[in-house]
């Protein structure tokens, strides 16, 4: 089984192939290969023999389901905002790092500037990918009903703005079709009705950038709220006496809480709190990378406002963290030396769950059926290669010797 993508044409999606190594079956890994055609997962073998294999076959030390970035603002030097072609450089850039599917996430902003957002968004849904690309989900609208003290990198004047009617009605001029996940926060007025409005939609709520009390935060869950969006971060924090959104989210079985492993936002230890509070089955991964993501220490633009770059951290220009500059694969490495879970725990913290908190049955996992969205990894866990839906969309060529 010596075939490599480098030595075969490009995959259109419909011919039949095999990837083999190390799979990711249900949260363990087992010795076997993944039978692919028509862009899904037709068969998954374990230890088969390589004469019944269908050609060509993809080798490597680790094969994962394919990451799921839930927040992502920008990377690559793209912002999410106004402009399609950036989006469709980020789709085009993103599996490099393993990320076969995302969010992309707009930060609290003027109507105007959404409005121009989701007219790129839909322009860029509607123009056929110039090259296999990361599949865009639908939007994630961080804010604008969130609390003015937690803003963070957040114009607080676009908080202040908002309200329950007019953020639903936000929801309905941007098409809830197109709005995958949303992050408010429960104590707004009329918030904890319009969550479950929201989920009659079929978006996915999250609760983030809030000042609210443990028992706020709950009532939060309780109308329909999945998601604690970065947990630690723009949130009250956990006291013994008060245990603020931190304790609801981490003592909750109903949510999923997102983690930014990037040792900057969250302390390792704290990382390591979450995963041991939650079990992994209830952490997701996310960048929350901004345009500064894998690109040069400098100025950069976040919601239209300046952030800052010195290519660890991106920041306000008064100090205060701006989205991140990590990205998935990255987040996963960090995950396991942070905190010492598993390989296969952390991939599954980058695949599996989020693929569960959108209830997206075929991804996220290695089974019969599920698209074939498909990250090849070495030991180490660097991205070899990465299929999109069956189609190869990035591969590292093996350095000249």
């Amino acid at each position: 089984m010596s075939s490599s993508p480098s030595a075969s044409p490009p995959l259109s999606g419909r011919e039949p192939f095999t990837v083999s190594g190390q799979l990711l079956l249900e949260g363990t890994w087992k010795e076997g290969a993944l039978i692919v055609r028509e862009g899904r997962i037709e068969e998954v073998r374990e230890k088969p023999r390589d004469k019944d294999l269908p050609r060509p076959v993809y080798q490597a030390a680790f094969v994962s389901p394919g990451f799921i970035d839930l927040q992502i603002n920008g990377a690559f030097g793209q912002e999410v905002g106004a402009d399609p072609a950036a989006l469709a450089r980020l789709a085009e850039r993103l599996p490099s790092v393993g990320v076969t599917s995302f969010l992309p996430t707009l930060i609290s902003l003027k109507h105007e500037q959404y409005s121009a957002a989701a007219l790129a968004f839909k322009t860029f849904l509607s123009a056929a990918p110039a090259r296999p690309s990361a599949q865009a989900l639908g939007l994630h609208l961080e804010g604008p009903l969130l609390a003015g003290n937690r803003s963070g990198a957040h114009e607080r004047r676009n908080l202040e703005a908002a309200s329950a009617p007019v953020f639903e009605k936000l929801v309905e001029s941007l098409g809830a079709d197109l709005v995958r996940l949303v992050t408010l926060a429960p104590e707004r007025t009329a918030a904890l009705p319009l969550i479950g409005r929201l989920k009659a939609q079929g978006i996915v709520v999250a609760l983030g950038h809030t000042e609210a009390t443990y028992e706020q935060v709950v009532a939060g869950f309780d109308a329909g709220a999945t998601v604690l969006t970065h947990v630690f971060n723009a949130m009250s924090p956990f006291q013994h006496r008060a245990p603020g959104a931190v304790g609801a989210g981490l003592t909750d079985d109903r949510a999923v809480v997102t983690l930014i492993a990037d040792g900057i936002h969250t302390h390792p230890a704290a990382l390591a709190l979450a995963v041991k509070a939650k079990g992994i089955d209830n952490v997701a991964l996310i960048s929350d990378a901004t345009a500064a993501a894998a690109a040069s220490a400098g100025s950069y633009r976040l919601g239209g406002r300046v952030i800052v770059s010195d290519g660890r951290a991106a920041r306000m220009p008064d100090g205060v963290l701006a989205g991140s500059t990590l990205l998935m694969d990255q987040a996963v490495r960090n995950l396991i030396s942070l905190t010492k879970v598993s390989a296969a725990d952390a991939l599954r913290a980058a695949s599996e769950v989020p693929a569960r908190v959108l209830g997206l049955g075929r991804k996220g996992r290695l089974v019969r059926g599920c698209d074939a969205d498909l990250v090849l990894l070495d030991r180490r866990l660097r991205v070899q290669s990465t299929f999109v839906q069956g189609r190869l969309a990035f591969h590292l060529e093996p350095a000249a010797k």
